[in-house]
């Protein structure tokens, strides 16, 4: 008995090694089954398929040969040149089987093959161009992901004393950056920001972007004066831009607590959203023209000077948001969508103003769109509370004394 048991247990440990055997090799053929199911053109095979099961059923003969065809055309929007001449070569043999069952005269029989292997030849060569424009799709996209990472720098959660949300999008989904632009830096004279929109958009506008970005980084942090920043991008931009560009802009800065500064240059007015939730619409009080045109017209913005209370918010934004349509024509209330959606949490209400927006104009944006929420929290949302505050831990008294016999001179 005590052998018959011993002897089962021997074998018992066997087993998992078998498993751990047989785990690989299954592994290894589901991941081919899966490589070969996953590079297989099941629609065009299916087609195929589909042409021959009616040939069969009606036994009509060559009304339903040239319809092969439809099979290595259709790989070739979703295959690879490999996948359409397989398509091609399995409709083939399926077209040269199906005439010969079906008597179909030699000449016509051979013509309808031939037209098949030239569809089969062109579809290869059309899927070799596609996956081509692909991967220089996939380059310029790279390319661009990589220009707006260095232009529109991600903005952080906390920028000093200011909780803060950014979304983005442009309108060439390729693209990735557009001509809508926005920073946010601090700077000894507090923190500062712009948003902006520059005439056009794409990637036409990427290199105005990226000098209204440059020059203001730059100016922020060395000027004081809030117009001498505005001033040094105007100048920057009337030697570089042509006739007939320009850039609309806020420029805002806090330079000290309970107080904003905004410099409106022919952009949307900013929406100041106070602790209680009310929005209203900061309408500049000195009109002022677009940055790159104030020669033409000779008129200088002016600083306006507000209060900005513990709990307000600013929100900033392009005019590819109010422009935005629904399908019968109707613009999109920023000013309502905030009121509905504030929070304590920017990034909660824009993302719940992007989805919104979304919805309102059923999907896809067609013009460049940027949001920027500022927001200064209150005193007691940044203090933490006694209780998450650990007490200190009094030194062990062996330390404590051993501290006291150091002090004492001896002798004394």
């Amino acid at each position: 008995m005590s052998q018959a048991r011993d002897h089962r247990g021997d074998h018992w440990p066997i087993r998992p090694f078998r498993n751990r055997v047989a785990g690989p090799r299954a592994s290894a053929c589901r991941r081919a089954v899966a490589q070969l199911a996953a590079g297989t053109p099941v629609l065009p095979v299916l087609i195929v398929t589909v042409v021959v099961l009616a040939d069969l059923a009606a036994g009509a003969g060559m009304i339903w040969l040239p319809l092969l065809a439809a099979g290595p055309a259709l790989a070739a929007t979703t295959n690879g040149p490999r996948g359409v001449l397989c398509v091609g070569f399995f409709a083939l043999a399926l077209g040269a089987t199906l005439g010969t069952r079906d008597s179909v005269p030699p000449r016509e029989l051979a013509a309808v093959l031939s037209a098949l292997v030239a569809v089969t030849l062109a579809s290869g060569l059309a899927s070799a161009l596609r996956g081509r424009r692909e991967r220089v799709l996939a380059a310029v996209r790279s390319v661009a992901e990589t220009a707006q990472h260095a232009l529109l720098a991600p903005v952080p959660a906390t920028v000093g004393p200011f909780q803060v949300a950014v979304r983005y999008s442009a309108a060439a989904a390729e693209a990735r950056i557009g001509g809508d632009l926005y920073a946010l830096i601090p700077t000894p004279y507090g923190v500062r920001l712009i948003v902006g929109d520059v005439r056009g958009k794409g990637l036409p506008a990427v290199g105005t972007v990226a000098l209204v970005l440059g020059v203001f980084r730059e100016a922020a942090y060395d000027e004081p004066d809030l117009l001498a920043v505005v001033d040094r991008i105007e100048r920057s931009l009337a030697r570089n831009l042509g006739p007939d560009d320009f850039v609309t802009a806020v420029v805002a800065g806090f330079p000290q607590a309970g107080q904003l500064e905004v410099v409106n240059c022919g952009h949307t007015p900013p929406l100041l959203v106070n602790a209680s939730g009310s929005v209203a619409a900061v309408d500049p009080t000195h009109p002022a023209p677009p940055l790159g045109l104030r020669a033409l017209t000779g008129d200088t913005p002016g600083l306006q000077v507000l209060p900005f209370a513990d709990g307000d918010q600013l929100l900033l934004y392009t005019d590819g948001v109010t422009e935005a349509r629904d399908r019968g024509r109707a613009f999109y209330p920023l000013a309502e969508g905030l009121e509905r959606h504030v929070s304590d949490e920017p990034a909660h209400t824009l993302s719940a103003l992007q989805d919104e927006l979304l919805a309102h104009v059923g999907g896809r944006l067609h013009d460049d769109a940027a949001l920027l929420l500022i927001r200064k929290p209150a005193l007691a949302e940044t203090e933490v509370p006694e209780a998450l505050i650990p007490e200190p831990t009094p030194p062990a008294r062996s330390s404590w004394i051993s501290a006291v016999s150091s002090d004492v001179v001896p002798g004394h």
